[in-house]
């Protein structure tokens, strides 16, 4: 009976220990791994270095701003690149202006010729009148008629153009003559106008000149 009442006892026993060691086993092995946490979080890591910070080279702001940057280049390679090319090259040669061809003017025609000398003439001979107009006074004479109704008559036709006219009468052997005549013109440019108009308007006249 003291047997049987004995073998309860010694499993309640059994079990007891077996749950222990269970629980010894288990803080022993937390304790191992913390341990080899704490070994692990000491020793450096192959990207950093003794002093906690890494191996690569720390990349500037303005290239982080600007990814391409590398790929510009140097600045001053490229300056003596340029350089080289521009010494490189011929120098350029500036030729002198060219100055134009003295232009000479086209020689005169004899006939260019003869009209230049028929214009000095005529002013020589206007100069000239201009001398003799205090001498002399002009007159512009249209006709002379014997009858007094036909000078009338040209008058008239001279006022319908613009002119004006007066009829002196005058004795000669041949009878009295009734001259139709314009003026007088103290003045041989002023004369040679009217002249000039009274072409233009088919009326032909005769110059008369007296003495002042």
């Amino acid at each position: 009976m003291k047997s049987q009442q004995n073998a309860p006892k010694q499993k309640n026993s059994q079990r007891g220990s077996t749950l222990t060691g269970i629980i010894i086993g288990l803080v022993i092995g937390l304790a191992i791994a913390v341990g080899v946490a704490m070994v692990i979080t000491k020793s450096s890591t192959p990207f950093t270095n003794k002093n906690g910070k890494s191996d690569k080279a720390d990349i500037p702001l303005t290239q982080l701003q600007d990814p391409n940057k590398p790929l510009y280049g140097n600045k001053d390679a490229a300056k003596e690149a340029n350089k080289e090319l521009t010494a490189s090259k011929p120098a350029e040669t500036v030729a002198p202006p060219v100055k134009p061809a003295e232009v000479k003017p086209p020689e005169k025609t004899a006939a260019e010729k003869a009209a230049e000398k028929a214009e000095r003439a005529e002013a020589a001979a206007a100069a000239k009148a201009d001398n003799t107009d205090e001498k002399y006074i002009y007159f512009l004479q249209v006709g002379a008629f014997k009858e007094q109704v036909a000078a009338e008559n040209s008058r008239a036709k001279l006022a319908l153009i613009g002119f004006e006219a007066r009829i002196v009468e005058k004795n000669s052997d041949a009878g009295t003559m009734y001259h139709v005549r314009l003026g007088p013109y103290t003045q041989l440019e002023t004369m040679n106008r009217t002249r000039s108009r009274l072409s233009e308007n088919s009326v032909d006249v005769a110059v008369v000149r007296t003495v002042k």
